[in-house]
């Protein structure tokens, strides 16, 4: 068995990067669209298990920026404009969310803010930011396929898309949106807090799928086959603490374990992630050209270890030849609390949480250049474009 690392014994005080710690207030002025309640709340009433899904993002996100000192209400002075429309919440009775009705919505809302305010026609959004956390963005389809047959909605060509999805090469990530972590719950996770000093006595963990049966059904497409080859080399290994169970004691054997795999599922990012970090639990991250939550801010590299699809098979012997010395490092990095923080959604928001870093990706990307101003009569945007199904009306 390993070696039960202490994962505080060798901690000393670190600092993440100045950035992680920025301040955005008196950096931008946002400017929050008044929609009518059948983009926002109306739905929530209808269905709030949309408050505790990993695609909450864009509920908290919204609520954060109503009572956020960076909110204007004067949108002459605005730096950005904010469209809050809950496009994820349009759940199945097992907890998914649909995006068939996503494009449609979006559509309305930013025909109902382009017919009522001057802002959006001046620069066809390119000053507006959209929190669009389905597994694959703007695309808004939940199958990959799909995804990139579709595309990013093309009224969003311009606007900043703030998204949990993220890699590299893709169509449905495009240049300048803001990679977030999906939305897991602050207070649940805080509740199931162990003792620092309990000993790391599991080498690897992982909880979850490694097939999907019912959507995949001859295998080899979900996950790109990254997880079956998890299960199939590593199930009795016993340095591997895998299963396909989920135990009431899931946050806390992540707390544990030295290892976390955060391998990609039909996306490929999730909540493990976040969990990973917040318990101090050094992320392995299986999933090609992930662009990852805030990269710009968090060291990803310092404090996971990143591992090609094509390599699983060999994931025992690369893991047990990691040198102790940048294990402890790794857990040094992750117990500093400004990296935990910077992954969570807290309620109410915190000085350096997911909210602020959000908030600063926006900062960093002013001035808006003087090109993204439109001249007078001038388009660029295709109304028209898409399939013919997202043009009816929503």
């Amino acid at each position: 068995m390993p070696l039960p690392y202490n994962h505080t014994s060798y901690i000393c005080p670190l600092t993440a990067g100045d950035v992680l710690e920025d301040n955005p207030v008196g950096r931008l002025k946002v400017f929050v669209y008044e929609l009518p309640s059948k983009y926002n709340k109306k739905i929530l009433q209808k269905d709030p298990r949309c408050l505790n899904h990993m695609f909450a993002a864009e509920i908290f996100m919204h609520r954060f920026l109503l009572t956020s000192p960076v909110r204007t209400l004067n949108p002459e002075e605005a730096d950005w404009f904010y469209t809050p429309v809950y496009t994820t919440c349009d759940l199945t009775p097992n907890g998914l969310p649909l995006p068939f009705k996503s494009p449609r919505m979006m559509r309305s809302a930013i025909q109902l803010i382009s017919s009522n305010w001057p802002y959006w026609n001046r620069t066809e959004g390119a000053d507006h930011f959209f929190v669009v956390p389905h597994d694959f963005g703007a695309c808004f389809h939940y199958q990959e396929e799909k995804a990139i047959e579709r595309g990013i909605l093309p009224l969003l060509q311009r606007a900043t898309l703030v998204q949990t999805f993220g890699q590299r090469n893709h169509v449905c990530l495009k240049e300048g949106s803001i990679t977030i972590p999906p939305y897991a719950p602050p207070q649940k996770m805080h509740a199931h807090l162990i003792p620092e000093k309990t000993p790391r006595s599991i080498f690897v963990y992982f909880r979850g799928l490694f097939y999907d049966v019912g959507n995949d059904p001859e295998g080899g497409y979900y996950a790109r086959g990254a997880r079956a080859a998890v299960w199939e080399n590593f199930k009795d290994n016993p340095l591997f603490d895998i299963s396909t169970e989920h135990p009431t004691t899931y946050y806390e054997d992540m707390q544990r374990a030295v290892f976390c795999l955060c391998p990609l599922g039909w996306a490929p990012w999730s909540p493990r992630l976040v969990e990973a970090v917040i318990f101090g639990c050094i992320p392995v991250i299986i999933a090609d050209d992930i662009v990852l939550p805030f990269a710009d801010a968090i060291p990803w590299e310092e404090i996971g270890v990143f591992l090609d699809e094509k390599d699983v098979a060999n994931l025992d012997t690369i893991l047990t030849s990691i040198p102790l010395e940048m294990i402890l490092r790794k857990q040094r990095l992750l117990a500093n609390p400004s990296m935990k923080q910077a992954m969570l959604f807290p309620q109410p928001a915190q000085p350096g949480d997911a909210f602020h870093q959000v908030l600063n990706g926006l900062a960093r990307k002013l001035p808006h250049d003087r090109s993204v101003y439109l001249k007078a009569g001038e388009k660029i945007l295709n109304w028209t474009a898409g399939p013919v199904g997202d043009l009816k009306p929503w």
